[in-house]
Order: structure tokens, then sequence, then C-alpha cells
């Protein structure tokens, strides 16, 4: 056992242990000329305590000061002026009422896609200063009042700031990554205080004043558990970023000193050296949308296999149904801020004829009742000619007029042997940044070899030798605009099944699309010779007269082939067509 002690109070005598006395001196309880016994340093005599060398080894003036001075009654100026501007925030959002998904993102609440795709970085830090609702700001406040007037007391002005704008950029980089949902609110910072409080009261139990011991610390960890518990028992509540804003505050505070302990300055300029890291985060999310957005966004490669094309989409971007187009996506904004993009594939005919299909697409999807219930009034431009993948294309403008505001549509129609492909993109007229994410998609697109044309190379790799097989690679290849590729399959086809006129047929159809016109129409009388009675092989033979000039006789294979089919459409309108041209030179 120690030795015992004696140290000489106002109440009289106390006889201690040596680690008693050691605590005592490490909490500043012991003044330097408090009377102490040692015996085996003083004998049976009292001596200051200062002249012991175990208190010169111990006592820490700043910690003893600490210990006395340690108060939260001070006023919290910076704590007073973030909630007077959270509640001027909230006043001025629900001027045209309620806060609702539309109003948190044009007031600058936290949406992935806009951050993400257009580098709204600012974004991070404006969400802090909107909450949905009175209660929900009345809350925040309360106990941002009480956590964050204490952590004020505790820490430096700058130190504080700091803490503050870390656990807010924090909770809502979390929230970014983890979360979906629209976000804000100054919870993040408020928890971010709870955090602070906790490390705090557990890192300086030991020399806080005892009335402050019972409220720091330990005794605020419930608290922090019952609002966390709060929070996820109640909808609508993101939990990610309260938890994301909790460790940042638990981890700043583990670094930051008291300012009863904090060394003074040393030059004049060490105040704005402690300021430096709040100046750098504020600039990056201020000025990120310069910084950033030449990055953004990140694409990644969708594709789609049915009917053969490649897009880049940002990565954030999910896939959504859309009754318009076979490949839709969307960033998943609802109303304000929603950006989309779908694809369809559209049979045209042979050759597949653009222009119309934009016509129709302009006379028929540009309607206010196909594009959405919310969308009151169209406005289109004329058609504009562009390319897209090497290829040439038409382009479509428009403005949609929709009740939280304007939307531009973009529509290209770009041809594909008989298909002509649609690519439509919507973005908010709000948001001109995502203009430039379209022109990003557009130039990455691609068209890739469909999966029925890998099943039939499978299948003529299969039967080489089979005359089908060889025919229906040459037939995908040719509807798929490879007319050259889909010559080389029919040839050994026509040869392996001569008599087929449907072969024949295929191959007159290659060929005039390859430009080889003679060859076509040596394939195509054949195909009469073989089915005289086939209206089809009657077509492809006045579509080889047609590209030879002549008129009359294109005309005469029509009218023959419309007596064994008279209610053939395109032959109908094949009929019209050079009944019209005829006229025309005349």
């Amino acid at each position: 056992m120690s030795q015992p002690l004696t140290l000489r109070t106002e109440t009289g005598d106390e006889d201690l242990d040596l680690p008693e006395l050691e605590l005592r001196i490490r909490k500043g309880e012991v003044s330097p000329q408090s009377l102490v016994r040692f015996p085996a340093v003083t004998g049976e005599s009292f001596v200051p305590a200062c002249e012991l060398e175990i208190f010169r080894a111990l006592q820490e003036p700043k910690r003893a000061h600490f210990a006395r001075a340690f108060s939260l009654g001070r006023f919290p100026w910076i704590t007073s002026a973030l909630i007077f501007a959270n509640l001027a925030a909230y006043l001025l959002s629900i001027r045209g009422g309620p806060l609702d998904i539309d109003g948190m993102v044009r007031f600058g609440g936290k949406a992935g896609p806009l951050v993400t795709d257009l580098g709204e970085v600012w974004r991070l830090l404006t969400a802090n200063f909107l909450h949905r609702d009175a209660l929900h700001v009345g809350l925040n406040m309360f106990v941002f009042l009480i956590v964050g007037g204490a952590l004020e007391n505790a820490y430096r002005a700058l130190d504080y700031v700091f803490l503050l704008l870390f656990s807010g950029l924090a909770t809502m980089t979390v929230s970014l990554f983890l979360s979906d949902a629209v976000s804000v609110g100054a919870s993040g910072m408020v928890y971010g205080c709870l955090g602070g409080v906790v490390v705090f009261g557990l890192k300086y139990r030991s020399i806080l004043p005892s009335r402050y011991r019972r409220v720091m610390g330990e005794a605020a960890i419930p608290t922090v558990l019952g609002l966390l518990l709060i929070g996820v028992t109640s909808p609508g509540v993101d939990n990610w970023a309260h938890l994301g804003g909790l460790w940042a505050g638990i981890f700043c505070a583990l670094f930051l000193r008291p300012k009863l302990l904090a060394d003074a300055p040393r030059a004049w300029w060490s105040p704005a050296l402690r300021a430096l890291p709040s100046l750098a985060a504020v600039f990056c999310v201020a000025f990120g949308d310069g910084v950033f957005a030449g990055w953004l966004p990140l694409m990644r490669e969708v594709r789609d296999d049915g009917f053969g094309i490649s897009m880049p989409v940002p990565r954030d971007w999910q896939r959504r149904a859309n009754r318009l187009g076979q490949l839709a996506y969307s960033n998943g904004l609802p109303g304000v801020g929603r950006a989309s993009f779908y694809a369809a594939a559209v049979e045209a005919g042979e050759p597949a004829d653009v222009a119309s299909q934009a016509a129709r697409f302009i006379e028929e999807g540009l309607l206010p009742t196909a594009l959405g219930p919310e969308v009151l009034q169209v406005t289109a431009s004329p058609l504009e000619p562009t390319r897209v993948a090497e290829r040439d294309a038409l382009l479509v403008q428009a403005r949609l007029q929709e009740p939280f505001g304007a939307t531009r549509l973009l529509a290209y129609f770009v041809p594909r042997g008989q298909l002509v492909y649609q690519l439509v993109f919507r973005y908010p007229e709000d948001f001109p940044r995502y203009a430039r994410v379209v022109d990003q998609m557009v130039a990455g697109a691609r068209f890739v070899e469909p999966r029925a044309v890998r099943q039939a190379r499978a299948r003529a790799l299969l039967f080489p030798n089979a005359s089908w097989s060889m025919g229906q690679l040459g037939e995908v290849l040719r509807r798929q605009g490879e007319p050259f590729a889909a010559a080389e399959a029919l040839r050994p086809a026509v040869r392996a099944d001569p008599s087929n006129p449907a072969l024949r047929r295929e191959l007159a159809l290659a060929l005039l699309q390859s430009g080889e016109t003679d060859e076509a129409c040596a394939a195509a009388r054949a195909a009469v010779l073989y089915a005289p009675g086939d209206p089809s092989s009657l077509e492809v033979e006045a579509r080889c007269e047609l590209q030879r000039g002549n008129l009359r006789a294109a005309l005469s294979i029509v009218l023959r082939a419309r007596q064994l089919a008279p209610a053939d459409r395109r032959l109908q309108e094949a009929e019209a067509k050079l009944r019209a041209a005829l006229g025309a030179e005349r």
C-alpha cells in the first residue's frame, strides 16, 4: 500500500495515498500554496505543494484553469445567427405554400442527379438551411440551440464553425451516395454537434466541473440514440444523412482542443491558418459547378441487344418504364429537375423514310395527350438535318409547358436499313446544363450488332451449306442496313436453291441497295420467272426498272402486281407515286 500523505485544506487535514494526490493535482484541485506533508520527503513538516517535485511534474496550469473556469453560460452568438438564418430560409421557402419536393429542388435541396450530373456541389451546403415544415425546423433548431450552444462555449469560434461546416457537408455527401431522396434540413449539423458533445464530455471528463460532467459525455449518448430511433421509425427521414453528420462530428471533435486548453496564437496569421480548411471547403462548394462540371457526369454504357444500340448514360440514371420507347432511363427526379431519355426502333419500309417518321412524330407524338397529363402546351421547331453515329439524321426540337415550368425535348431520327431509330431526350429548361449531357450522350451513341443478326450468324455457322440458314442471314443483314454483307450471304443461298423465288427476291433487294443494278435486275427477273404470280417479286422487278429510270416499265409491272393483289397498300402507293412522276415529266 502507498505511504499515506496529508493535505491541509480549509476544512481540515485529509489523509490521501499517492495515486489520490496525483489525481487531485491533475484535476487542478491542489494549488501551488496548498500545504502537504509527505513523510518520505518532508518528514513531519508541511511544505507548499509547489516545492514537491511530484507537483511540478503533474501540475498543468491550463487544466487547472479549465477545471475552474469552464462554463456554458456565455451567449452563443454563432449558433443564434445560424438559427436565425435557418428560420429566415424557412419563411422565404414557404411563401408559395408548403415546401414539396419541387420546392426543395428549386431552393437548393440535395438532389443527387443535379450534383453528379451538373456539378451543383453548392447544394450540399444550402440543403442544410432548408426544412420541410414547422415541426422539422422547430425540432432541429431547439436541439441545435442546446448542443450547438454548448460546443460554441467549449471550442474556439473558428474550430466550432469548422465542425459545423464539416458535419453539414459530410451529412449531405453521405446522403448523396447512399440515398436517392431529395434531402433538406440542419439535422446533419445537429447530429454533428451531438457527436462533438459526446466526445468532448468523454475526453475531458476528468477535469470537467461536476455540474457539466453530468450532462456531457455518457449522459448525451441516450439522447443521441433516442433521436436516431425517432428517425428510424419515422417515414421520410434520411437516416444515412443523420449517421453521416454524427460520425463527422465525432471525428472532428477527436482532433479539436477546447478554447481553455488551446495555446495562444504564435503569430498574427495563426487564426487565418486555422480558418483555411473552412475557407477551402466553402470555396469548393461555392465554385464546384465550375471546377467539377467539366468532369461530370460520369457515364456508363448501356446496350440493348434487341434492336442493337449502345448509349452512354449518367451513372446514377436508372432504367424506367416508358410507353414511348423500349429503352428508357431517367435521373429519378419528379417534376422540377427531371431529365430522361428513351429510344425506340420503328419499321419504316424499304428504304426507311426518315422524314415521314419525324413528321408523324410531330403530328402524333408531340400532342399533349401523348406526352403526359401534365403537359399543357407544345411548341415544335422545324426539322433540322444532323448526324448521329456517323449517319445522316433529322432532329426535332420542342418546348413543353408544364405546371412546374418548361421542358426541352430533343428527338433524333436515325435510319438503319428498314428501321428508323428514335432517340428522345427531355430535360427542364431551368437546368440548361443538361443540354451538354444530351450532347455527350448523342456523341457516344453507337449502333451495334443486334441479337437477331448474331443468332442468324450462329445458324449459318452451324449449317453452312443450307440455303435457308444463309438466306435468313442475308435477309436479317439487309433489314439492318448492311446490303453488301447481305448479298455475300444470299449468293451461295441462291446457288444452293436456285428455284427459290424468295431467295432471289432478297438477293435482288440487297443488290439494289448496294448499287449493283444489273445483277439485281437479273435476280429479280429470275424470281418472277420462278413465281410469275407473286406480287412481291413483281414489285422488286418494278424497283429495278425504276432504278434504271424506266418509269413506264416500272408502272406497267406495278399494274400487273396490283391485279394479283388489289388491296396491297404498298402497291397502291407505288402506283400513285409513279403516275405522279410521269405526270411531272409531261
